[in-house]
């Protein structure tokens, strides 16, 4: 049964408003892979916060038009699912990569990441990308370092002191005694 025209600039207008919110998108083709499965990847990837999404080409050329990932229009070729990661860049890598590993008829086609159209061999680089959170305590923790030094260095200097006066007492008491 064909979509109307309504059905489809309700599609458009949906993928748009998701793309425009998107800070990355995954492209993949699914051809092959069971029901199930996608059944299983749609919600790993409700849990993980990523939208995925079959479209027509001719609909996702459109609903990419005066969005960042208009550079994916070249490689909209066959049966395509797309991820788009909202919060966390990697998210949507991470979930296609685990899912290709599990799934050999699943191939991931391209990904697009700041306006920019990267090949599939770059899945690993925005895969392993830091989550906000994991982002965020890396920044603490390197912003934490010279504080902590600077302590631990302030607190050595008295212990230092310590230790010689320490040390100048025993010699005193070892002649003392002798």
């Amino acid at each position: 049964m064909p979509i109307g025209l309504k059905e489809k600039q309700a599609i458009v207008a949906e993928v748009n408003e998701t793309a425009s919110k998107a800070i990355s998108a995954v492209m993949a083709d699914y051809r092959g892979v069971s029901v199930d499965d996608m059944t299983a990847l749609r919600k790993t990837a409700r849990e993980a916060g990523v939208q995925v999404r079959v479209i027509r080409n001719t609909l996702a050329k459109r609903a990419f038009e005066g969005t960042e990932f208009e550079c994916l229009n070249e490689a909209l070729l066959g049966p395509n699912i797309l991820a788009f990661s909202i919060e966390d860049p990697g998210a949507g890598a991470r979930l296609f990569k685990d899912f290709a590993k599990e799934n050999e008829e699943f191939e991931i086609k391209a990904l697009s990441v700041g306006g920019k159209l990267l090949p599939a061999e770059q899945i690993d680089a925005l895969a392993k990308l830091p989550t906000r959170d994991q982002a965020i305590s890396l920044l603490m923790a390197v912003m934490q370092a010279p504080v902590t030094k600077l302590a631990m260095t302030l607190n050595d200097i008295p212990g230092r002191a310590t230790r010689v006066v320490a040390a100048v007492r025993d010699q005193k008491q070892q002649e003392a005694n002798v």
